[in-house]
């Protein structure tokens, strides 16, 4: 690491470069280059996606939804009443529906883990939201801090010019006072 970042962590973040991870070291660098950390976590994800993934995302979506909630209601009262009341005799699955509690039970058997594969991902989707979120926040905190300093630094020479105009002004009052001194005394 070079001598200008391992300057940059000691004076802002009051630590040693040494005990920096990979993401500390880049928001240092960034800041250093002047060049943005920010980035579309969206496309990072979506570019490593595959088509499972995809699938499972779709799955969930689709499974998760008020659409899909009434749409398998009615698909249940549909069954259940076709198969008690209008069907009685020649009914495909009359009463209890055991052919339906085999279908229902297999959805769900397939559809829980699929949902379980999309919350994982998106788990791990938020844990890179996370990481660039700590990179973005912290940037902005070494920029705010790099910020104050040229501000303190500002205001302190400011201070030392004023100092140095009040020396001088100070100086050319003690020049006219002397020559008011000398005047009065010659007359």
């Amino acid at each position: 690491m070079n001598k200008i970042v391992e300057d940059m962590a000691n004076r802002l973040l009051k630590r040693k470069p040494d005990g920096f991870g990979p993401l500390e070291s880049r928001v240092l660098q960034s800041t250093l280059e002047r060049t943005t950390i920010t980035r579309d976590t969206n496309k990072a994800v979506a570019f490593h996606a595959t088509y499972g993934d995809r699938v499972a995302d779709t799955i969930a979506r689709i499974g998760g939804s008020w659409s899909f909630i009434l749409g398998f209601l009615a698909f249940l009262v549909v069954w259940t009443v076709g198969n008690a009341w209008l069907l009685t005799r020649d009914a495909f699955d009359p009463y209890p529906f055991i052919f339906l509690n085999l279908v229902l039970s297999m959805l769900a058997a397939i559809q829980a883990p699929v949902i379980m594969m999309s919350q994982n991902r998106q788990t791990e989707r938020d844990r890179i939201d996370a990481a660039h979120d700590y990179e973005v926040n912290l940037k902005a905190e070494i920029e705010i801090m790099a910020l104050h300093e040229k501000l303190d630094e500002l205001r302190h020479s400011e201070i030392i010019g004023m100092r140095d105009e009040i020396l001088r002004m100070a100086e050319q009052i003690r020049c006219i006072d002397e020559k008011l001194s000398a005047r009065s005394v010659t007359e």
